[in-house]
C-alpha cells in the first residue's frame, strides 16, 4: 500500500457519488442511481488498480551522472525511462536532489507509450564544493484518462535507482574555457586582452601571423612580402617564474553573489590562473590563510601540479574569523623562496579595513610583486545606479555611491604604495585576474 496514491480524479469521482447519495434524501428516486454510480466507480478503480499493479516493473530507469560536477557551472543529469508493458502511462518524475540544492518539488511530467524508451535531461548548478548525495528516482505513474476508457484515478509510486554520491570540484569548465581563450585569437572577444609587450628583452621564438594586439614594431617585412600577409616576430617569455595564488578564507570572503561565496569565486579563478601559468611554463603554487596559515603548496610545474591544486582547492572552507595579514607576511617571507608574483584574493568593504592590513601589504610588496584582488559589491552597485524617486531612495543611493567611490579610492591608495590592485565584479574575476597576470608578464615585471 506504500506505493498507492490517490489523485484528484479519484476524489472528484467519489465526491460526485457522495453528492448523489446526499441528493437522494430529497429526491428518493436518485438513491438507486447513486448506488449504481458507486458500484461503477468501485469497478473503475479496481480495473485501474489492476492495470497499475499487474506488472512488478512496468518502467525501468537509468540515471546517468557526470563523474564529477563543476562549481558554478550548469551540469546535466540524464535519466532514461523504458516502458516494459503494452500500456500507456502518465508519469511524474521526481528525482531526489542533494540537500545542498534545497529543492524538493522539481517534478517533470511525461507521457510514455507502450515499449517506448525516452531520455530526460535537466541542468543543475552547484554553488558549494563538497560531496553531493542524490537519492532515489521516484516515478508516480497513472493510467491516462480517456472518455472511452475512464480510468486514471490512482497513482503508483515506483522508487528506482540507488542513492549515489558525486563530488563538486572547482570549475574545470571555466579553466578550459580561459585556457582556450588565452591561447587563441578569440581572447579579445571574450574578455581576455592581448597585451602589448614593452621592448624585446627575451629570446626570439618564431615568426607568426599578425593578430590584433601584437606590437607593430615586431612586423617582419621580409616574411610579410613572401607570405603576402602581415607577419610578426614572436619572442619567448621568460619562463619558470613563481606564481602564487594567495586566498583569504576569513569571514570577509563569505559574502554570497549569485548564490556563490567570494571564496568559491576565488577558488575557480585560482584553478584557471594556475592552469594558464603552467601552460606559460611558469611555476604555480598556492597559500590559504585566515587567522592562521592553511594550505601551502610550493610553486612547481611538475605534471601533477594542477591536480594537486585542484584537490587542495576542493577541501578549502571559510572560517568565521578575521584575516591575520601579519601572519601572512611572515609566511610569505619564510615559505616563498625568491621574488614571486603573489595574487592575493581578499575583500575590503571599508577604508578602515584596508588601513589595518596596509602595513603588512607594503612589507610583502617589498619582497614580492604583490597584486591585491578585491571585489565590487554588485548588490550595492545595483542600488547606486537604480532610479531614485523618494527622499529615502535618494539617501540610500547616495550611501551606495559613497561605498563604490571608497572602493575606487582603495585601488588608488594601494597603487600609491607601489602595490598592484584589481577591483573586479565576482563574475569577471577569472578574466580580470588572468589579464593582470598576462599584463605583468608582458611588461617584464615578474
Amino acid at each position: 500500500m506504500k506505493q498507492l496514491y490517490l489523485n484528484n480524479r479519484f476524489f472528484l469521482l467519489f465526491g460526485t457519488v457522495s453528492l448523489l447519495f446526499a441528493l437522494s434524501y430529497m429526491l428518493p428516486w436518485l438513491f438507486w442511481v447513486a448506488v449504481a454510480s458507486g458500484v461503477l466507480a468501485l469497478g473503475l478503480v479496481a480495473v485501474d488498480a489492476w492495470l497499475l499493479f499487474s506488472n512488478p516493473k512496468p518502467i525501468l530507469v537509468n540515471r546517468r551522472l557526470p563523474k564529477v560536477m563543476t562549481l558554478g557551472d550548469e551540469n546535466l543529469v540524464h535519466i532514461t525511462l523504458k516502458n516494459t508493458t503494452n500500456h500507456n502511462y502518465e508519469v511524474e518524475l521526481l528525482d531526489e536532489l542533494p540537500m545542498q540544492f534545497q529543492q524538493r518539488d522539481a517534478s517533470i511530467p511525461l507521457a510514455i507509450l507502450p515499449k517506448e524508451k525516452i531520455k530526460v535531461s535537466y541542468p543543475i548548478r552547484p554553488v558549494m564544493r563538497g560531496a553531493y548525495e542524490f537519492g532515489h528516482v521516484n516515478l508516480f505513474i497513472s493510467n491516462p484518462w480517456r472518455l472511452a476508457w475512464p480510468v486514471g484515478y490512482l497513482q503508483r509510486r515506483l522508487q528506482l535507482e540507488e542513492p549515489s554520491e558525486i563530488a563538486v570540484y572547482p570549475s574545470v569548465l571555466q579553466m578550459k574555457k580561459y585556457e582556450l581563450l588565452a591561447l587563441s585569437r578569440l581572447s579579445t572577444q571574450q574578455g581576455l586582452r592581448k597585451i602589448r609587450r614593452i621592448g624585446h628583452s627575451y629570446e626570439f621564438e618564431q615568426i607568426k601571423e599578425y593578430v590584433r594586439g601584437d606590437d607593430y614594431r615586431s612586423v617582419n617585412w621580409k616574411a610579410t612580402g613572401r607570405r603576402h600577409r602581415l607577419m610578426v616576430n614572436q619572442y619567448e617569455d621568460e619562463r619558470s617564474q613563481q606564481i602564487y595564488s594567495v586566498i583569504d578564507k576569513s569571514r570577509s570572503m563569505r559574502m554570497p553573489f549569485d548564490n556563490m561565496s567570494l571564496l568559491d569565486y576565488a577558488i575557480n579563478s585560482t584553478l584557471a590562473l594556475s592552469n594558464i601559468a603552467l601552460k606559460k611554463y611558469d611555476k604555480a603554487g598556492m597559500i590559504t590563510f585566515s587567522d592562521k596559515i592553511g594550505t601551502v603548496l610550493r610553486a612547481d610545474r611538475k605534471a601533477n601540479q594542477l591536480g594537486k591544486i585542484q584537490e587542495l582547492l576542493y577541501k578549502e572552507k571559510e572560517r568565521p574569523v578575521e584575516a591575520n595579514f601579519e601572519l601572512l607576511y611572515y609566511a610569505a617571507r619564510k615559505l616563498v623562496n625568491g621574488r614571486s608574483l603573489l595574487l592575493l584574493y581578499t575583500n575590503f568593504e571599508s577604508m578602515y579595513a584596508l588601513d589595518r592590513a596596509l602595513p603588512m601589504l607594503r612589507r610583502m610588496g617589498k619582497l614580492h610583486l604583490l597584486v591585491v584582488i578585491f571585489f565590487v559589491n554588485t548588490e550595492v552597485e545595483k542600488v547606486a545606479y537604480q532610479p531614485a524617486e523618494t527622499l529615502e531612495q535618494i539617501y540610500t543611493q547616495a550611501i551606495a555611491q559613497k561605498f563604490l567611490t571608497e572602493k575606487t579610492a582603495m585601488v588608488q591608495k594601494l597603487q600609491q604604495h607601489g602595490i598592484q590592485a584589481v577591483l573586479t565584479r565576482p563574475e569577471e574575476l577569472s578574466a580580470n585576474t588572468i589579464n593582470k597576470y598576462l599584463e605583468l608578464k608582458a611588461r617584464g615585471l615578474i
